[in-house]
């Protein structure tokens, strides 16, 4: 971990990484998914940037974004904090949160709710634990993880999933109110609308990676009917009783990139791994 990793801006998360600390990459991992490490996802995207640094592995982040047809979606930051012309839809979350939870790896550091952050001598820093802070994993029966998020300009983000019977679900939240319930309750109160629904019920699609191209605009990239009010039928019901219930945005200014960043990341590590190379943390 260097210094640059831990120039975050001040009073934002951080998991308590120390420069010049060896951590495990799975380490940085649990850090940004437990805690909301920032400086943890500055370093995970200096690492994937391979020689190019921070600047390679945001180029990774959004390359990642387009190839799931993700194309509402721009990241500036590799924390997700604020940044110039950095946005998403909960739309676009919903395509990269499929992908990540798709990924083995990724479903193991969501659902840890308890890591150990090891000790660096030589920087004179002792070892601590550290908990999951997404209590949908605690209080949530299928419950696979997800990320919970906060800025100025976003406001509370959400992004968890969940799978019973075979059947897996993903909801994201985007410039939600948490005066009433926590963002991972309103993601609750949704995955329990999704599994009420017959298997064969519908509000929209989410597209396949490569099913559109990067010329598609985000109007067009997005079923007309996974827009708020596109809801039609049988459904249509059960989204006038949430109304009241959960206030989200379909198209903000958003500042969580984790996800993204997922991808992105893992995706490198297995170019890596199929041309015979393991990434190496550089201290």
């Amino acid at each position: 971990v260097t210094d640059a990793d831990l120039d975050i801006e001040p009073g934002s998360s951080a998991v308590g990484l120390v420069a010049g600390g060896r951590y495990r990459v799975e380490t940085l991992w649990l850090g940004l998914l437990l805690r909301s490490g920032n400086e943890a996802a500055n370093a995970l995207a200096r690492l994937g940037g391979g020689a190019d640094g921070m600047a390679g592995g945001l180029r990774a982040m959004n390359e990642q974004a387009r190839l799931l047809g993700a194309y509402q979606t721009h990241a500036a930051t590799p924390s997700g904090l604020d940044g110039p012309g950095q946005f998403t839809s909960a739309y676009d979350l919903a395509l990269i949160a499929r992908a990540c939870f798709d990924d083995g790896h990724f479903r193991r550091y969501a659902a840890t709710r308890e890591a150990a952050i090891p000790a660096q001598p030589r920087q004179r820093a002792t070892a601590f634990t550290i908990d999951n802070d997404n209590q949908l994993l605690y209080h949530y029966p299928g419950a696979l993880g997800g990320k919970t998020g906060y800025t100025d300009l976003a406001r509370h983000t959400y992004v968890g999933a969940a799978e019973r019977d075979g059947r897996r679900l993903v909801v994201t939240l985007l410039g939600a109110d948490v005066l009433d319930q926590r963002g991972w309750q309103q993601g609750a109160a949704l995955l329990d609308w999704g599994f009420a629904l017959p298997h064969a019920a519908s509000v929209g699609v989410l597209v396949r990676p490569g099913a559109t191209t990067a010329s598609a605009t985000p109007s067009a990239a997005v079923p007309p009917q996974a827009l708020p009010g596109g809801a039609s039928g049988a459904d249509s019901a059960g989204r006038r009783a949430l109304a009241g219930q959960l206030r989200t945005a379909s198209y903000v200014v958003l500042a969580l990139g984790s996800t993204v960043l997922a991808l992105g990341f893992l995706g490198r590590r297995r170019r890596l791994r199929a041309a015979g190379r393991r990434p190496t943390p550089r201290g």
